[in-house]
């Protein structure tokens, strides 16, 4: 799945001339919690969010910082905060560079950037121009989607089921395949062994649970106590 599966389409944009107020009444009327910014062309050139609102002359909200704190900034760090607090236009406030990604990009890679550099949303830009965006809230969505397919009933043989929750487990490098063994009747996989911690028996269930064709796990792995030999 990739972002052009799962982004909106219809963007809510702003001018750089546009005024602050302009994208307070945005935000609010359209529920989100930014816009980006493009010029006369359609091409992308920033973006607002609430965070670059936080702080306003406006609301009383603007930075009040100690003499001796404000020497350590220096000028030109004040002056960029006294435009960002002051500002009337989107330019003067917008965030500059802007975290985007192509329509093919993977979901996974988009789910990276957001992680990464903690954001909420990633323009979706094609030759300079925003064609979507993608929002945390996009990827639960698609979630929610997966849900009702992993919901569909899988018939799988017993004995290939157990070769697929064998090699799942093998893949994984926290796993000691040696240490556990898997036994499967109708679906139900019967899991023995011992593990080094809590973590990796509950990890242990989870890469057996989301194997496709498993229905139910009894989990009899024990924990190795704090202190044994291995």
């Amino acid at each position: 799945m990739d972002a052009s599966a799962i982004m909106v389409s219809d963007v809510v944009t702003v001018k750089p001339d546009d005024t602050v107020q302009d994208v307070a009444g945005l935000l609010l009327a359209n529920r989100i919690s930014a816009v980006p910014v493009v010029d006369d062309s359609g091409e992308i050139v920033g973006i607002v969010s609430e965070g670059d609102l936080l702080r306003r002359g406006e609301n009383c909200t603007e930075h009040e910082r100690p003499w001796w704190l404000k020497l350590l900034m220096g000028r030109e760090l004040l002056a960029g905060e006294f435009i960002k607090e002051h500002g009337r236009k989107v330019a003067d406030v917008m965030t500059r560079e802007v975290i985007s990604a192509a329509p093919d990009t993977p979901v996974a890679d988009i789910a990276t950037l957001l992680e990464r550099h903690r954001i909420k949303r990633v323009p979706i830009v094609r030759n300079g121009k925003i064609v979507g965006i993608v929002s945390r809230a996009n990827l639960i969505q698609a979630l929610a989607v997966c849900r009702d397919k992993l919901r569909e009933p899988q018939t799988v043989a017993d004995a290939e089921l157990r070769d697929k929750v064998v090699s799942r487990l093998k893949a994984e490098p926290w796993v000691k395949p040696s240490l556990v063994n898997v036994t499967v009747t109708e679906g139900t996989v019967d899991l023995w062994g011992i593990v080094e911690s809590p973590v990796e028996k509950h990890a242990l269930r989870v890469a057996v649970e989301i194997t496709p064709g498993v229905k139910a796990v009894n989990d009899n792995v024990l924990v190795r106590p704090a202190g044994t030999g291995s």
